[in-house]
């Protein structure tokens, strides 16, 4: 007996979490994007690509009020690189709601881990334009 495709595919269920609601008592756009994020991890388990996945994260750079680094997804069976993604955080006050620097034990602990990170090859990826007129990094 072969099983039943369901048109359309629908098992995802969820509610709408305390933290995703603003002070105008509405769901949170940016909250929109992590619903059918989820919504799609469910899709792809129901279509069979479930794979286990590995994550490393390097520290690329950092100064007092931000931190650059990447993200590497691995395939965690067979090990090849699936996906990476580059960030640029910045810290934030919580009094001012802006940029601000770091406590001077978290800038520590950033320049030890720096040191280390900085003996590892530097990452093709790393530094690339995205946008519509930047060159092709595959072939």
């Amino acid at each position: 007996m072969t099983e039943a495709i369901p048109a359309p595919f629908d098992r995802y269920r969820t509610r709408v979490r305390p933290e995703w609601i603003d002070s105008n008592r509405h769901m949170n756009m940016g909250y929109y994007v992590v619903v059918f994020d989820l919504a799609t991890d469910a899709w792809l388990d129901w279509v069979g690509e479930g794979d286990s996945l590995r994550f490393t994260t390097r520290l690329l750079g950092h100064d007092v009020k931000r931190i650059h680094y990447i993200h590497e997804m691995f395939h965690a069976d067979e090990g090849y690189l699936a996906a990476t993604n580059e960030l640029m955080s910045l810290h934030m006050s919580q009094a001012t709601r802006r940029g601000a620097p770091m406590a001077p034990a978290i800038l520590t602990r950033l320049a030890r881990i720096q040191a280390v990170h900085d003996a590892m090859p530097r990452l093709p990826q790393v530094g690339r334009v995205m946008g519509l007129g930047a060159r092709p990094t595959t072939k």
